[in-house]
């Protein structure tokens, strides 16, 4: 059984709000606080001379994340964000007028719009219908949130089906979250690969709610591309970020955005020979922030390595657990689902009154939580401990 370190010394935060918004930005722990801490102080004291360790930096990086991913190094590079590399992607990959790439209507906007921006080249998206949640019969739809749409128009889901029956000649593409920002609903990645590999489609997941805490192996899982921020569930810095893509995938994409890291002749910068990198070092076009690096990198090492995902994500579906179980049913409407649609993302619906009083209220409380789309999110990482659940149960049954 893992002994999981909860504490503020581990978590540093942790002493001034009870944090359940792993899904916006989570608490940097201590392991990497230190770590950037210690890259900002060499560029203090040394300048331009951090650089004599900056390819070691990424080098270490891309080995850590690998091992994360169950892949190879040269197949990790490090972003900035989920939109820088859903957007390198979808500029590089070789659309022809006509093609189609398949999303989700309540897709988040880093999964939207670099598609989106594809009508120029005539490429169409096609969106997947929201599949609303229908298992409480005394959801009458209207939460007094004029954001949401109820039981009717609340983002829930996507049906694998829908998504089968809209897949044509020109599908090129399938672009969808591996877990849904505002519902929570995770997609059946096995599943979902499957269709795609079917029907010789490239599959490019959006992972920002799910890397850290749903574990992902896409080499095994036949995935083309995963793009994720590092803030979230990964305990990263906000500004750091990866991406994963396969070998044949890369293969296909043209050059987007070029610069000296692109190219491997390095330091040599009056060579001006075409000769970009053929591993994913080649979406590294240009200096990245050596601290964010170390600091996503000490996380991923120091805690999802030490503690293993599958670990992480049972300990927090049992925290999950045992708020729902503690919840007023009469007050809140909490949507269930399949365990392999479960993420760290648990959104409910109160009965009376709106998300954001909520929200409002458990903030007042010393409970760091979020909207969006009609739910209350609640996002609690593995640091969370038990009485804290109870606390929180306690007072979202008070507000309700």
């Amino acid at each position: 059984m893992v002994t999981f370190d909860k504490s503020a010394a581990a978590f540093p935060g942790r002493d001034r709000h009870v944090f359940l918004l792993a899904c916006s930005a989570s608490l940097l722990p201590a392991v990497a606080l230190e770590r950037m801490v210690a890259a900002a102080h060499d560029q203090a004291e040394s300048g331009g001379l951090v650089f004599g360790s900056y390819d070691e930096t990424l080098d270490r990086f891309h080995r850590t994340v690998a091992t994360l991913l169950g892949t190879d190094a040269a197949d990790v590079s490090f972003q900035r964000n989920t939109t820088e590399g859903l957007s390198l992607i979808a500029g590089g990959y070789p659309f022809r007028p006509g093609d189609e790439v398949i999303s989700y209507v309540h897709e988040y906007p880093a999964n939207h719009y670099p598609w989106r921006n594809l009508a120029r080249r005539g490429v169409r998206l096609v969106e997947l219908p929201n599949v609303p949640y229908s298992g409480d019969p005394d959801d009458s739809g209207d939460s007094g949130n004029s954001g949401g749409s109820g039981a009717d128009g609340r983002p829930y889901a996507f049906s694998l089906d829908d998504l089968e029956q809209r897949i044509t000649g020109r599908t090129r593409i399938v672009a969808l979250s591996s877990a849904q920002f505002a519902s929570g609903f995770a997609v059946s990645v096995e599943s979902l690969a499957e269709i795609c590999r079917a029907h010789g489609i490239d599959l490019v997941l959006d992972g920002a709610q799910s890397l850290g805490a749903v574990p992902l192996r896409p080499q095994e899982q036949g995935i083309a591309a995963v793009a994720a921020a590092g803030w979230k569930w990964l305990l990263g810095p906000i500004g750091s970020g990866l991406m994963y893509t396969s070998p044949e995938f890369r293969e296909k994409l043209e050059h987007v955005a070029v610069g000296a890291e692109t190219m491997r002749q390095g330091l040599d910068y009056l060579d001006h020979s075409w000769a970009p990198h053929r591993s994913a070092k080649r979406f590294e076009y240009a200096t990245s922030s050596p601290a964010l690096v170390a600091a996503l990198e000490a996380s991923i090492a120091g805690i999802h390595l030490r503690y293993g995902v599958e670990a992480i994500r049972a300990e927090i579906l049992r925290l999950q657990d045992l708020l729902i179980g503690a919840l007023d049913p009469a007050l809140f409407i909490v949507p269930q689902r399949a365990e392999v649609n479960r993420s760290g993302i648990l959104s409910v619906v109160p009965r009376r009154g709106t998300p954001e009083d909520v929200v409002q209220g458990l903030l007042g409380r010393g409970f760091v939580t979020s909207s969006r789309g009609g739910y209350v999110r609640i996002a609690p990482h593995f640091f969370i401990n038990d009485e804290e659940i109870a606390r929180l149960a306690g007072a979202m049954n008070e507000l309700g």
